[in-house]
């Protein structure tokens, strides 16, 4: 009675500890971590990292884990990146003592022997974080990501946390497996009046800042809004870097810059607000700009995207950064997707005679039901499949006619949605076709693209910010250009 007693007045709890391996190789690695209570409460240990974002909440874990739990039924769900299978874990919590969760965590595919490689090449860290080296040693490892590109950025005097590292290969971070570099976002946006700024681009493969990272209101009310991001595209691959346009194409620049011939990639769904959309990216490709697909997270490590990058089952950070510059990709939140045609994977040229049959496949497997998976041509679909109930892994094939010039690429989406509460999807990059007829989107597309830039055009000569004259024609002209060039699309 003297126990029970001082049980109850001290609210003795259970001690849980928990280990998690890898099936494969029996050792500890890092993941996310979710324990709930009897009584539904999320409890973590003391100080522990927690998971940003929407969705269900989990801490960080090195591969062992200890948290007080209440008296009966106990929840432990694991994840790590998204090539495990999450193992879920009930238990039951006596009133006191100790209770051990030992976790195995199975791939349901490994990618790698495979040849592809997953990186994230849009994360930041906000002004409220207080301990990024240590997010930034567990992200990738817990995500599981053979390259992560954090960035550098500036709004007004906001102190970001990522803020604090150099352009380059952060070699504090890095090991064999993972590799963590140092980028920069160089952006201008505003919301009203007028469009919605010039963009966001991402500089990755830097060696030293490209200036100036913010310009127009995001820096004050007297910043003028230039240089335009084409002038950062420039001074980016002078450097040797490579420049990803961000979130879905936002910005008046985004048509311009591409069809200038200053983007190496294209982040679609770099973000946690949005569900995907690919309206600006499939009218540039139906324009002819080769754009290969990129994506991120942007704040944190907030979501599962990731770009999968085909390298051969060899991993070095630089034939990473190649192999997304010539298409070799895909981005998912969770699912594989592979695309052949004729034998060739993304980012491949394939010359054909108009009539000719193009044959196409695209190959999926995941961990969650996909619900719609799709082949298209110049944005339609051309092959379609649905299954209500959700299906994990198949192939569909279709022979394309090769009507025109035009891109191939596949996409697949689900109604189900991750830990993070988002939809589940993948897109691969396109895989062009070569026939010498220009394809009837391209002057619906390059038209769009024109009489956009004659709006934006408006703003430029009357309502943006110079200190110049010279300043404000040097951005009118650049605009210019590149609408001579959808023009021109338009007249053939």
């Amino acid at each position: 009675m003297q126990d029970h007693d001082f049980r109850i007045n001290n609210r003795i709890e259970a001690n849980l500890k928990g280990t998690i391996v890898d099936g494969a190789t029996g050792q500890l690695i890092p993941a996310r971590v979710q324990v709930l209570t009897s009584k539904g409460r999320f409890v973590h240990p003391a100080g522990s990292l927690l998971k940003e974002g929407s969705g269900d909440p989990f801490f960080y874990s090195e591969g062992t884990f200890e948290v007080d739990v209440s008296r009966g039924n106990t929840r432990v769900i694991v994840e790590r990146g998204t090539e495990y299978t999450p193992a879920k874990v009930d238990l039951y919590a006596p009133a006191y003592g100790t209770v051990v969760a030992d976790i195995v965590l199975e791939r349901w595919t490994d990618l790698g022997d495979r040849g592809w490689h997953p990186g994230n090449t849009h994360i930041h860290y906000d002004d409220r974080e207080t301990r990024p080296d240590e997010r930034l040693r567990l992200d990738p490892r817990v995500e599981d990501l053979r390259m992560t590109a954090i960035s550098i950025l500036k709004q007004g005097d906001m102190p970001y946390a990522s803020n604090k590292y150099s352009p380059g290969m952060l070699t504090d971070f890095s090991s064999a497996h993972h590799y963590v570099q140092c980028g920069e976002e160089s952006r201008h946006n505003f919301r009203a009046p007028g469009p919605y700024g010039y963009g966001h681009v991402m500089l990755l493969n830097i060696k030293n800042i490209v200036e100036p990272v913010t310009r127009g209101r995001m820096v004050d009310a007297f910043d003028p809004d230039y240089p335009p991001l084409s002038y950062v595209c420039d001074d980016t691959r002078r450097q040797g870097g490579i420049v990803i346009w961000c979130h879905n194409g936002l910005g008046i620049e985004a048509p311009v810059a591409g069809v200038l011939g200053k983007l190496d990639a294209f982040n679609l769904f770099d973000d946690y607000w949005m569900d995907p959309e690919y309206d600006v990216y499939y009218q540039m490709l139906n324009t002819g700009i080769r754009m290969p697909v990129s994506t991120g997270s942007d704040w944190y490590v907030c979501n599962g995207n990731r770009v999968y990058a085909y390298t051969g089952k060899a991993f070095e950070y630089e034939s990473w950064l190649d192999a997304l510059k010539k298409g070799r990709t895909f981005i998912s939140n969770g699912p594989v997707l592979e695309l052949n045609v004729q034998g060739n994977i993304p980012g491949a040229e394939i010359e054909a005679q108009v009539g000719d049959k193009v044959s196409a496949m695209a190959t999926w497997e995941s961990h969650y039901p996909v619900s719609h998976v799709e082949i298209l041509f110049n944005g339609k679909s051309v092959a379609t499949e649905f299954f209500p109930d959700g299906l994990k892994n198949g192939q569909i094939e279709v022979d394309v006619p090769a009507s025109s010039d035009g891109w191939i690429a596949a996409r697949i989406s689900t109604d189900v949605r991750d830990s993070y509460h988002h939809p589940v999807f993948a897109h691969t990059s396109p895989v062009y076709i070569n026939t010498g007829l220009d394809s009837p989107e391209m002057s619906i597309a390059a038209r769009g693209f024109s009489e956009t830039i004659e709006r934006n055009l408006e703003w430029v000569m009357s309502r943006g910010k110079f200190y110049t004259d010279h300043q404000r024609r040097e951005v009118s002209d650049l605009h210019k250009a590149g609408q001579e060039l959808f023009n021109n699309m338009i007249k053939a």
